[in-house]
């Protein structure tokens, strides 16, 4: 699990990836994590139909990737027309890999036969991903769930035919679409697509830490691992997990000055990117993570005070203050 693996014709330079998620991995949250180490950080999800529209703002916004070593952009939609312009245009901008969400549980993307959705019809989800693979000489990957229900776990079939349509890799996330996010993900459930299919198997789902991510990938059989909400607050925990896997020595956290400098970083680059006014109001939940996941202030309900309090404030320079006086004080 040290060496890069590869997908399609680009080498990842590691096992541990940042999922792709709306509102969360816009373009400085992922320049953000490339700074700090991690291999591979997908844009938000981009509505293939809004894209092909002409809709320039949509690029901007989620799948620009100046100054990244790799951009991977993420496309949802259903019909496969608009899928294959989707594929064309995100090639045009510069796309390393495309994926195709057929994961998203949510009911705005599902209500359109979209998403997660996509898994009660294998027809149609094999006709959209051969028309991405049909329409870009970019390689094409898929993130799926394990199916739609209890009753219908079929990603094994889904990825099977996804691979013989020319998809080069295959994220599965380890709960249904009904299950959203409750429960525990069952990663050994994805070791029935790892038996199904030749193409690397990436694991989805409640991975936080180098524990966990090691006993997913033993009880997945996966070639690397995807962590999603396990990065609010930490855009730094791929190459920390990394690092682990390679060496087997913990990296520290980092301590409150380095912390600091991380976090006021991305927040200026927010600022720059989104102007202050919606950069500020966009930033606070990166904020309320960032304060979450410190160990500073010691107490639980010191940190939900010192969150609220940040996260009333008008300001980027009163932000600055308050994150200064928090954690300085801590050093």
């Amino acid at each position: 699990m040290t060496q890069p693996f590869r997908i399609g014709d680009i080498e990842i330079a590691g096992r541990v990836l940042l999922a792709p998620m709306t509102g969360v991995t816009d373009l400085p949250f992922r320049r953000a994590a490339s700074r700090l180490g991690a291999p591979y950080v997908a844009t938000e999800m981009v509505a293939c139909a809004g894209l092909a529209n002409g809709r320039p703002e949509i690029l901007r916004r989620a799948a620009v990737g100046a100054g990244l070593p790799l951009m991977i952009i993420q496309l949802v939609g259903n019909d496969p027309l608009w899928i294959a312009r989707g594929a064309e245009l995100a090639e045009q901008a510069g796309a390393d890999i495309i994926d195709l969400n057929m994961g998203c549980p949510a009911k705005e993307v599902t209500g359109r036969c979209a998403g997660s959705a996509l898994m009660r019809d294998l027809d149609l989800a094999e006709s959209v991903v051969r028309a991405a693979v049909g329409a870009t000489r970019r390689p094409v990957t898929l993130k799926i769930r394990l199916g739609w229900d209890e009753a219908a776990i079929n990603a094994p079939e889904l990825a099977l035919r996804a691979e013989r349509a020319g998809i080069k890799a295959v994220t599965v996330h380890g709960r249904t679409r009904q299950q959203f996010y409750q429960g525990n993900a069952d990663w050994s459930a994805v070791a029935q697509v790892k038996d199904a299919v030749d193409i690397p198997v990436i694991v989805n789902g409640d991975m936080v830490d180098a524990a966990s991510v090691r006993a997913a990938l033993d009880q997945s059989k996966a070639d690397a691992v995807m962590i999603g909400r396990g990065a609010y607050g930490k855009p730094w925990i791929a190459a920390a997990i990394d690092e682990t896997l390679a060496t087997g020595m913990q990296r520290p956290e980092p301590g409150p000055e380095k912390r600091l400098d991380l976090v006021l970083e991305h927040f200026c680059e927010h600022l720059r990117f989104y102007g202050d006014r919606l950069g500020l109001k966009s930033f606070r939940k990166h904020l309320g993570w960032y304060v979450e996941r410190a160990p500073w202030p010691a107490s639980e309900e010191a940190r939900r005070k010192a969150k609220s309090h940040l996260c009333r404030l008008e300001t980027a320079l009163e932000v600055e203050a308050g994150l200064s006086q928090l954690w300085r004080a801590a050093a």
